[in-house]
Parts: structure tokens; C-alpha cells; sequence
């Protein structure tokens, strides 16, 4: 893994972007050989983007991988919504539309077959269940960019919360993984012990500014993507794109050194006509002045 390394490019036009930004990280050949490559977008309940992961850019990864390798690609989520099953989700928000006109498989990972495993440094879950596909494939995490009012952000790390099946995860009536909210911090950097992602595509054209389900998106909008194999350097990135210290968000500080680095970012920006930029050290995204605005106002509050 390319420990500290994340590559950006302008989130428009899509494809021909996309197409450079994965063709740059060397995406094909890490995934050739793989069998099969899971895309977990964050379908966290059946809300219209930018709270999930829009269809478009799945439909041109899915497009991008063919092209590229020959893998078996599937599509999987295990939404947390507890009005809805994914299946539901899936509809609503184009998914199964998708996967009808792509020839793709959709999975319910909250139904899969499960496999328990056990780590003695894992304090929050010295035991965890998780689906046995999420072990045996290539597993391609589409976040979108998103602040949490729990854990300050929402990324590439927390959307493996997707991958916890609500057997085990429920707690009452509540949402579909609730006990993760009991020590939440600890507990996603837990789970990506168990299992992180082996890349991200973050979704970043847009952006949530303050909340993860309701509230302002970024204003102007980030439009960028940002990929990596790095997941911690990816979320350090994408908490510095909504004004956020990667510092303060508890599972990326837990896992910085561990998992991947946090700083220094080495930021390989691929421009438009295929050129690309390189730098190396702290992360200094200049913040969109409307979301700077909205930090600013938000000093000194809880």
C-alpha cells in the first residue's frame, strides 16, 4: 500500500476525469487477478445525493473496470436506515436500475453469509461478524464527502460500518448498526482492523457541511475526486476538504501509523489534459469561503 499517497483530480467532466485519476493510481493491476471486486458505496438510508453516493459514478467505475481488467463486479451495501431494507434503498436510489442495465450483481450485505473473527487488540469489538464476501473480494469503498454530527466526519473509514450486519450490530428498534454508536470512534477504527478498504473513490464534487443527513451541502461545491489505497490518508484529505483537522476525528487519529498516514500527504493531482502535479507535506486545502464561513461561526461550539 502507498502509505500516505492520495490522487485528486476536478470532479467534471466524470468519466474522462475518473478515467485518468484511476488509470494514474494503477488501479488495473491491482485488481487483476482479484476474482472479484466489491463496490460499496455509502447507501446509508433512501436519501438523494449528496447524503449517498450518487449512481453516476458508480456507473462509470463499473464502465472504467471493464474496460480495464476482467474482474466479476459487485455491488454491496447493508444500509442502517430501520424504515427500510436495502433492497428498498437499492431502488430508490437507482442501484437496481443500474445493475439491470450494467449486467452487474447487487448484494444485500446485511443478509450475507457472515464469518466471525477475533483480534486481541480490538478493544471495542474483540470479536466482530462481518460478511464473508468483504473478506474474499477486492473491496473498492465509494464514499461520498460528508461531515458527521457523532464523529465530525464520514468517509472511507465509516463506510465500512455498511459491512456490519444488523443480526449482530441492532440494537432494539433502533437503526441497523446502533451498537457501533456506543464508543463510536474506537469502534470503526475497530472494524477497519478487521476489514479496511483495499481503495477509495471518494465522491467529493459536492459535499455535506455539517451533517451527514440533513443540513447545507458545501457552498461552492468541492469539486473534486480523491482516490487512494491510503484509507487513513484519504480521510485526512477529505476532513481537511470540509475545514476539519484530521486530529479531531477519533478513528483516523487512532489509526494514523497504523492502518495508513494521516500526514504527510503526498497529493498527486492529475489535470485535466493528463498532466500531473506532485507535492509533498502538510495538507493545506484552501476551504470554499462559504464553508469557511460556516466553520468560523461554528467556533467555539460542541
Amino acid at each position: 500500500m502507498e502509505q500516505g499517497t492520495i490522487y485528486t483530480t476536478a470532479g467534471a467532466p466524470l468519466v474522462p476525469g475518473l478515467g485518468r485519476l484511476l488509470d494514474r493510481a494503477g488501479l488495473a493491476r491491482r485488481v487483476s487477478g482479484a476474482g472479484t471486486v466489491l463496490i460499496k458505496p455509502n447507501l446509508v438510508d433512501a436519501l438523494a445525493p449528496p447524503v449517498t453516493t450518487p449512481v453516476d459514478i458508480v456507473e462509470a467505475l463499473i464502465d472504467w473496470l471493464r474496460e480495464a481488467c476482467d474482474v466479476h463486479i459487485v455491488i454491496g451495501e447493508g444500509t442502517a436506515a430501520n424504515r427500510h431494507d436495502t433492497w428498498y434503498v437499492f431502488a430508490r436510489l437507482g442501484y437496481v436500475d443500474l445493475a439491470r442495465r450494467k449486467g452487474v450483481e447487487l448484494v444485500d450485505l446485511n443478509s450475507e453469509q457472515t464469518v466471525c473473527r477475533r483480534r486481541t487488540d480490538c478493544r471495542r469489538w474483540p470479536e466482530l461478524h462481518l460478511p464473508l464476501l468483504a473478506y474474499d473480494a477486492f473491496l473498492l469503498s465509494v464514499p461520498v464527502l460528508k461531515a458527521h454530527t457523532m464523529d465530525a466526519v464520514t468517509l472511507t473509514l465509516k463506510n465500512m460500518m455498511g459491512l456490519a450486519p444488523p443480526a449482530h450490530y441492532q440494537e432494539g428498534d433502533s437503526w441497523k448498526k446502533s451498537a457501533f454508536h456506543r464508543d463510536l470512534g474506537q469502534a470503526v477504527a475497530d472494524l477497519n482492523r478487521y476489514r479496511c478498504p483495499d481503495f477509495t473513490l471518494l465522491d467529493a464534487r459536492v459535499g455535506m457541511a455539517e451533517a451527514h443527513l440533513f443540513g447545507p451541502v458545501c457552498d461552492p461545491p468541492v469539486g473534486m475526486l480523491v482516490a487512494g489505497y491510503d484509507p487513513v490518508a484519504v480521510d485526512a484529505r477529505g476532513a481537511s476538504l470540509l475545514g476539519k483537522d484530521w486530529r479531531q476525528v477519533e478513528h483516523i487519529r487512532r489509526l494514523h501509523g497504523e492502518l495508513g498516514l494521516a500526514e504527510p500527504l503526498r497529493i498527486i493531482e492529475v489535470e485535466d489534459e493528463g498532466g500531473r502535479n506532485e507535492k509533498t507535506g502538510p495538507d493545506r486545502h484552501r476551504l470554499p469561503a462559504g464553508l469557511l464561513m460556516g466553520v468560523q461561526g461554528r467556533a467555539g461550539t460542541s
